[in-house]
């Protein structure tokens, strides 16, 4: 059995380390995980009961098209339902978009360090890969323009960015758009979208008007608390999402998902309160890490990208060793920092206390 050659030195996704691997490895009693950008808070109590009333209808195939969350996001985001994508996560959606427009004949463009699934998927497909680095942690989105060849179809842009939690303005994006071929797709992924503050951020989904070629990936694993249901979503000129779905595997979405998402999306009260705690818990880890002497990036998700100043596979370690897991930066690109999620007060004290206990520094 020969594989493509061009997979066969990809490394498969590697997930980070569990709580419970952690807790048997080290014989710890407790561990905390801030290392998948998940939500401390959990999921609305309302998907929970939704859930519960679901799963009776185990053995029934979900509705292939999703029409029921169809209809409900589209009124919530005030598009056509023809503009609407689901995947088995936005990671799937990515997928789609590569098998789509990607081949061994084309180019495709991203910064980094960035979301790797857009390099992964490019590989899978044979397509060549131009990686920009990025500027202080943001889109080089000039230097990206230039890279632009005849070959060029796809462009991805992560806002905001993971791992740095940087974003690009709606009048660079607007910018940028309006000197892009209308021929190239361009990707803006917006898993964080929810937990932006800052007011500079793009107001996306009015811009497919104007710009039919842009679609917005977005997703109920962050901010809404169903990572494990892994459901999320595309938006774009019902052009695209039509090329989209004539690759989209049938019933990829299951029921349980789909009435999840809906539940979800009906508590937008939860919402609000997971988008204030999170502010609460990025200003507690600068504080603590402004003490520590720390560089990092202001981050407009629900992680923050922190400069410990020391090999970070080392400090990640001692850390698990303390019962905290969280994600190195060295396959991150930045092999002296570490990705923190955002936890709950406790968490981030807890992580805080223990990141100044390696460093002999404490953290009142």
């Amino acid at each position: 059995m020969v594989p493509k050659s061009r997979i066969e030195n990809l490394p498969p996704y590697k997930p980070g380390k569990q709580v419970e691997e952690v807790k048997r490895e080290y014989n710890l009693q407790e561990v905390i995980k801030l290392a998948s950008n998940e939500n401390p808070y959990g999921c609305s109590i309302r998907v929970k009961e939704t859930l519960m009333v679901a799963i009776n209808q185990l053995e029934v195939y979900p509705d292939g098209g999703s029409g029921e969350l169809r209809t409900s996001l589209s009124r919530f985001l005030n598009v056509s339902k023809e503009q609407l994508i689901f995947g088995n996560g936005s990671d799937e959606i990515i997928q789609m978009i590569s098998r789509a427009y990607l081949d061994s004949s084309v180019e495709t463009i991203m910064a980094t360090p960035t979301f790797p699934q857009y390099k992964s998927n490019a590989i899978v497909e044979g397509a060549n890969f131009l990686e920009i680095p990025l500027i202080k942690g943001k889109h080089d989105l000039e230097a990206m323009r230039k890279a632009i060849t005849p070959f060029t179809r796809v462009i991805w842009i992560c806002n905001p960015n993971n791992p740095t939690g940087t974003i690009v303005s709606e009048n660079e994006l607007i910018h940028f758009l309006e000197h892009i071929p209308k021929d190239i797709l361009v990707v803006l992924d917006e898993a964080y979208y929810e937990y932006v503050t800052d007011q500079e951020y793009p107001n996306s989904i009015p811009l497919i008007a104007n710009y039919p070629n842009l679609i917005i990936l977005r997703t109920f694993s962050k901010i809404y608390g169903l990572a494990s249901l892994r459901i999320g979503y595309g938006i774009s000129s019902p052009y695209v999402i039509d090329i989209l779905n004539r690759v989209r595997e049938p019933f990829n979405n299951t029921t349980l998902s789909q009435k999840g998402a809906i539940a979800a999306l009906n508590d937008q009260q939860f919402i609000h309160y997971c988008k204030e705690e999170n502010q609460k818990g990025l200003n507690q880890l600068y504080q603590g890490f402004d003490q520590l002497g720390f560089t990092y990036y202001r981050s407009q998700g629900n992680f923050v990208l922190v400069d410990v100043g020391q090999p970070a596979n080392e400090v990640f370690l001692g850390l698990i060793e303390k019962g905290v897991i969280v994600r190195s930066g060295e396959a991150l690109g930045f092999p002296t920092s570490l990705r923190i999620t955002v936890g709950n007060k406790e968490q981030n004290t807890k992580v805080l206390n223990a990141i100044s206990e390696l460093v002999s520094t404490k953290v009142v």
